[in-house]
């Protein structure tokens, strides 16, 4: 059989660890190939290879049944190969126009020609059905919409073979099935998908065939509609995962956190982004607050963790009014959403991350200087605890770490802190199901220990499942409080979307 892309052979070797070893993947013309494996089994590392951000150690790569080289990005984009990384490349100060043909512009007689590229650029999105604003602002857009111009960006180079990296990770539902959408209407018209996720569902939904990735190597490649998603899930941790989150009733205890009339205003336009919230959580109880990206739950979350002043109304935490400077001390762990920018020190090693809340307490000091083999005793049984997969153990810089492992490691921080709250903002984003699985049981876990668990998900799935209450916010407002097991799907996103507005009595 004709192949468009195959990459045979292909082997990558990092300090301490193999990321490919001897991985085969092959790309017909037409199709839409998933690459699905846990955290760190080296997705990301062999989508980088061909895109020529690495090269392999061993291995070929042809295009077309003819041997290519590829040295780096502009290599790939002569041979028609684009990529959506994880994390946007995007220019937050330039517009959306600026930052699609930023490379590639238009020049006439020296001239930079916007209004050349304004065009194709809007006719591009409506063949598509990408619809931008070219004017806006990277900064002043949701997430959603920098996706559709990072999605451009390849389509404006007319790149045939595009590689989505985790493109979901930051999607809400709708937007995660608007790309499912977009995705099948661009192979409609030609172009070849090499898709990375975690995903099963989204797997079943868009993938032709899928090929599993498990500790570097390659476990095989299967027709998606022949296989059940139990079956993707044990190829890709090699076990067997039990997709449904067990938990028992429980009845709530005395209320940890108290929120009463809390607002929040935009520093930009003095508008209430979190508009008199008031909610309470228990000792006992999950609690998740579900709601459509960019309706003010990173606001509300920041007022909570002391990370920004609210405008107005109070945080109680067991019994007691706190503010913005005493809530870390007052017993409040908080997975936060920006792992880089809030979670971690990326140039410290891993054990200095695990114990960044607690090194100035004994057993990590003696006398005002670090016990290091303490340190180093307590991470270690974290990593091995979590899962933490690392080159080096707790040695390893943990800029260097898969995004899934990076998250593992602060959530095995958090969790093992005494506190009496967790507020865990999207805690398994970008992790696998078998990662998800586990972490599902660790906030199950918390919540029978007598703590109160704060939940802020965009995942419907994992807010149906692990939450014993769940409120809707829209528009900085709670517009809802209801159980699981009283409301559908369909009855959230009428409350996510503002459709409905009224409190359940």
């Amino acid at each position: 059989m004709d192949y468009l892309i195959e990459m045979n052979g292909i082997t990558k070797v990092f300090p301490g660890i193999v990321a490919n070893d001897d991985v085969t993947l092959q790309l017909k013309k037409g199709e839409i190939h998933a690459l699905l494996g846990e955290n760190g089994a080296g997705k990301s590392t062999i989508m980088s290879i061909l895109f020529g951000l690495y090269q392999a150690e061993k291995g070929v790569i042809k295009k077309n049944g003819e041997e290519v080289q590829i040295l780096g990005p502009n290599d790939a984009r002569k041979l028609g190969i684009g990529m959506v990384h994880q994390h946007f490349k995007l220019v937050h100060n330039f517009t959306v126009l600026e930052n699609i043909i930023l490379g590639v512009e238009t020049v006439k007689y020296g001239i930079l020609k916007l209004d050349i590229a304004r065009k194709q650029v809007v006719e591009l999105s409506k063949r598509y059905k990408l619809e931008i604003d070219p004017d806006a602002l990277i900064s002043d857009i949701t997430v959603g919409m920098q996706q559709r111009v990072e999605i451009l960006k390849m389509l404006y180079r007319e790149n045939e073979i595009l590689i989505f990296d985790e493109p979901t990770a930051v999607l809400t539902p709708q937007e995660i099935d608007e790309l499912m959408h977009i995705m099948k209407n661009l192979v409609a018209e030609g172009k070849s998908i090499l898709f990375i996720t975690h995903k099963l569902n989204e797997i079943k939904a868009a993938a032709d065939r899928c090929t599993v990735l498990r500790k570097g190597k390659c476990i095989g490649t299967v027709d998606v509609a022949s296989v059940t998603k139990e079956e993707l899930s044990e190829m890709m941790v090699g076990r067997k995962v039990n997709l449904s989150i067990v938990k028992t009733e429980r009845q709530p205890e005395d209320v940890i956190l108290k929120v009463e009339n809390l607002t929040v205003k935009s520093k930009a336009h003095g508008i209430a982004v979190v508009n008199e919230a008031s909610f309470d959580v228990r000792a006992g109880e999950i609690v998740c607050i579900a709601g459509i990206d960019g309706n003010g739950q990173q606001e509300l979350v920041y007022a909570l963790a002391g990370m920004l002043e609210p405008d107005g109304g109070r945080v109680c935490l067991e019994g007691k009014e706190i503010t913005r400077n005493d809530i870390r001390s007052r017993g409040m762990a908080h997975i936060p959403e920006d792992r880089h920018k809030y979670g971690l020190v990326l140039d410290y090693n891993l054990a200095f991350n695990l114990v960044l809340q607690n090194y100035y307490s004994a057993p990590f000091q003696k006398r005002g200087f670090l016990n290091f083999n303490e340190i180093y005793k307590f991470s270690e049984k974290l990593i091995s605890s979590f899962d933490i997969r690392s080159g080096h153990g707790a040695h390893t810089v943990t800029r260097s770490m898969s995004g899934g492992n990076q998250q593992k490691a602060i959530i095995a921080r958090e969790i093992s802190r005494d506190s009496r709250l967790l507020v865990a903002v999207q805690p398994t984003r970008g992790l696998d199901v078998g990662a998800c699985e586990y972490i599902h049981k660790q906030l199950v876990a918390e919540r029978d220990k007598g703590k109160g668990v704060l939940l802020i998900s965009l995942e419907l799935d994992e807010v149906m499942d692990v939450s014993d209450r769940i409120l809707v916010i829209f528009e900085g407002r709670i517009v809802a409080d209801v159980r699981p097991r009283d409301v559908t799907y369909q009855d959230l996103g009428l409350y996510m979307s503002g459709s409905a507005k009224q409190r359940p009595a």
